[in-house]
């Protein structure tokens, strides 16, 4: 058996799985960023983020309420004469 090549490999094994960890830390990092950066934004917008599914759906039905109401408010008859 070849120790000198065993302990080579070895050793750059454990320098990848060490950049692969800076590389995971780093990103780790990037992402607990966003996240503060987000739950600072849903502050400011008054909004919980353990509320964030309630508000989605409130705000979805505000948006199709006004959608239907607009589509109500159209004169149908008179742009179906112009086509």
């Amino acid at each position: 058996m070849d120790y000198e090549k065993e302990l080579k490999e070895l050793k750059e094994s454990m320098e990848k799985a060490k950049n692969l960890k800076y590389r995971a830390e780093a990103r780790m990092e990037q992402l607990k960023k966003q996240e503060d950066e987000i739950i600072s934004e849903l502050d400011k917008l008054g909004v919980k983020p353990d509320a964030l599914d309630d508000e989605i759906a409130k705000l979805k039905h505000e948006i199709e309420s006004m959608l239907k109401e607009v589509n109500q408010l159209l004169p149908k008859d008179l742009l179906n004469k112009q086509e």
